[in-house]
């Protein structure tokens, strides 16, 4: 892990390993001592940058969102040209994710089951990404059968998303997908 983390800060260092070892292994899994180990840091330089273990899932969860956000336009973008039909493109992309090797889920997802709202200001990064979300969502299916109807499509994501998860097999869930995205286009 520390060849990929050469050039960068401390707090970098840190956020990119605490990134890495949340989202593969759990929130509550990953303590600090092994994020200082990984990341090469010191214990004081830790606490400079993340005073407690909660800064630093607040940091990771908002730098998920970036990561996840830039992404998701992208591929989005890709597929889209490819087929520009909404099913098509949204069923690529996540077939896309749910292939990759790192697939666990999504990380807002798996926060909101590891702390069930025990941290109160966890919940409004959650928001904002499932908003933005939607409104990326709504912004690609401008002029197709499934315009207006993006929280629909978004909860039908989050469900494919975790059958995928669960099911440690991506295909029923996309099959499923479709025939709800099918459904709301009728």
């Amino acid at each position: 892990m520390k060849s990929k983390n050469i050039g960068l800060t401390a707090r970098e260092k840190i956020l990119l390993t605490a990134h890495d070892l949340f989202y593969r292994e759990g929130i509550r899994a990953t303590g600090i001592d092994r994020i200082i180990k990984e990341s090469g840091v010191t214990k004081v330089t830790f606490y400079r940058h993340y005073p407690s273990k909660n800064e630093l899932i607040r940091a990771y969860l908002e730098y998920r969102h970036a990561y996840w956000m830039h992404w998701f336009v992208d591929a989005v973008d890709r597929h889209k040209r490819i087929n520009a039909d909404p099913i098509s493109f949204i069923v690529r992309v996540l077939a896309e994710w749910f292939g990759s090797q790192i697939f666990r889920g999504c990380a807002f997802i798996n926060a909101v089951a590891e702390f069930d709202g025990e941290l109160p200001a966890l919940v409004d990064i959650i928001k904002h990404h499932k908003a933005d979300m939607a409104d990326a969502l709504a912004l690609q299916l401008l002029s197709t059968r499934l315009e207006g109807l993006e929280m629909a499509v978004a909860m039908a994501i989050d469900g494919a998303i975790v059958r995928a998860q669960i099911e440690k097999n991506p295909e029923p869930a996309l099959e499923t997908l479709r025939e709800i995205l099918r459904a709301l286009q009728k």
